[in-house]
């Protein structure tokens, strides 16, 4: 038998997708200070009691939007067989699917550290919290093949690619262009990593 006309009743996991979609398209338009509740409940066609629910405020809700974005846009963590092909397909990988976020971040979410006092970094790190980066896993391959000395690998090493990165989305809010990150590679992180003759 055929559905009759008329909104179907979205549950579980379907419900949650459009909600969380929804707050990610107010968040990501209307910046931080445009996002309410009731402009969530409207794009999403639903109750404010619907999202509180779920989410007891608009903070915790913004990082689940943020959240949500970057699983349905997830990086790949590339195997190519050496250091700087994983490094370059990872980092052109992320700067065409994490300009839209360090957008957000740094130009829509500023009311928010206004308001809370709370820092990027810390949002950041409660976005990432129990995740691991996909750096990890290109160098944990690298040590394996011998192209990186795990006594040089701290963690400001690991992670100064992707910082380099989003530096350069949030100053140029566009993808970074493959010279950029070959550079980035080539000059920066592969010099720091190499094991020492």
């Amino acid at each position: 038998m055929g559905r009759s006309g008329g909104a179907t009743r979205r549950r579980g996991a379907a419900l949650e997708d459009a909600l969380l979609t929804a707050a990610w398209d107010v968040l990501s338009t209307a910046g931080y200070g445009g996002f309410t509740m009731e402009a969530v409940a409207e794009r999403a066609r639903t109750s404010t009691p619907v999202l509180y629910r779920r989410w007891p405020d608009r903070w915790d809700l913004a990082m689940a939007a943020i959240r949500h974005y970057g699983d349905r846009n997830p990086v790949a963590a590339p195997d190519t067989g050496s250091l700087r092909g994983d490094l370059i397909a990872f980092l052109r990988d992320a700067s065409s699917k994490r300009a839209a976020v360090a957008a957000v971040f740094s130009l829509r979410m500023a009311e928010f550290f206004d308001e809370t006092r709370a820092t990027p970094a810390q949002a950041r790190q409660q976005m990432l919290e129990g995740r691991t980066p996909i750096t990890e896993e290109i160098f944990g391959r690298a040590v394996a093949r011998g192209e990186a000395d795990p006594d040089r690998l701290t963690p400001r090493v690991k992670s100064v690619a992707f910082d380099l990165l989003r530096n350069e989305l949030v100053l140029t809010q566009r993808p970074v262009p493959r010279k950029v990150i070959e550079e980035i590679v080539d000059d920066i992180v592969l010099p720091l990593v190499r094991p020492r003759q």
